[in-house]
């Protein structure tokens, strides 16, 4: 068992724990331990939306559990997409805490610049500005860009159409969290810098392009870097084995 991790796996805006139910379901298979969290009023969180005004109010349930691991206890963190910002913070906190971050074609930001840049970024490039206000939701009844046939097209298009009906099923508004990704200091050299990272690259990812992970990559290189070809930006879902494997290849390689 001495080669067995303890992986805690972090979703995306819009998604849940549920989301790594096959990843999780693989992990645990060969003996690893698994946490998969809901993040501040997502999935079976039942805090209400409207108490969720920062981004650290986001990430708390992520936060809980890293504090309350024991002092000896590192853990493999894996965030995926806007999860990336929210390893991130608990890396800045718990650097003892990690034994390596894993971004999922995750948003990997950078000590000393504003996080909030890479959302404009991304947003300018898909031509999505309206969704630097802060707020979206992949409710429905809202056409804001973010709906059915945007979860079709650009988040779940090489999943089994069953992942993409549980998706639909489940949706819960989002926040950007604009004002406080917006701060400078949001991250040090000294901590978050001190934690190994690997990224892996999404090959058919059409929400997070490869461009778009490959320029976050090149400014601030990590340990390593894997690629999933045919992962569309949801690869928990629809190349699990492949990205378990990578997962595997980085817990005995990077700890």
């Amino acid at each position: 068992m001495d080669s067995k991790r303890h992986f805690v796996l972090v979703h995306g805006a819009g998604g849940g724990a549920w989301c790594w139910y096959k990843v999780a379901t693989q992990l645990k298979s060969v003996g690893h331990r698994v946490t998969a969290l809901d993040l501040g009023s997502t999935g079976m969180e039942l805090t209400g939306p409207d108490t969720i005004l920062t981004i650290h109010d986001f990430a708390r349930p992520l936060t809980e559990l890293m504090a309350s691991l024991p002092q000896d206890e590192k853990v493999i963190l894996v965030g995926h997409s806007y999860g990336g910002f929210c390893i991130s913070l608990a890396m800045e906190r718990f650097p003892e805490k990690v034994k390596v971050a894993v971004y999922v074609s995750a948003f990997m930001p950078r000590p000393k610049i504003p996080p909030a840049l890479l959302l404009q970024e991304l947003f300018r490039e898909s031509k999505l500005e309206a969704l630097m206000n802060e707020n979206y939701t992949f409710d429905h009844n809202l056409d804001r860009g973010m709906g059915d046939d945007y979860m079709a097209e650009k988040l779940y298009q090489n999943c089994p159409p069953e992942d993409l009906e549980l998706a639909r099923m489940l949706p819960r508004p989002v926040k950007m969290f604009m004002e406080d990704l917006a701060n400078e200091s949001f991250l040090t050299e000294e901590r978050f810098g001190s934690v190994e990272r690997v990224f892996v690259v999404c090959g058919d990812d059409r929400a997070l392009g490869v461009e778009f992970q490959r320029r976050m990559i090149d400014r601030s290189p990590p340990k390593a870097v894997k690629l999933i070809a045919e992962a569309d930006h949801a690869a928990m879902l629809s190349k699990p084995h492949e990205l378990c494997q990578c997962l595997e290849d980085i817990a005995k390689n990077y700890c």
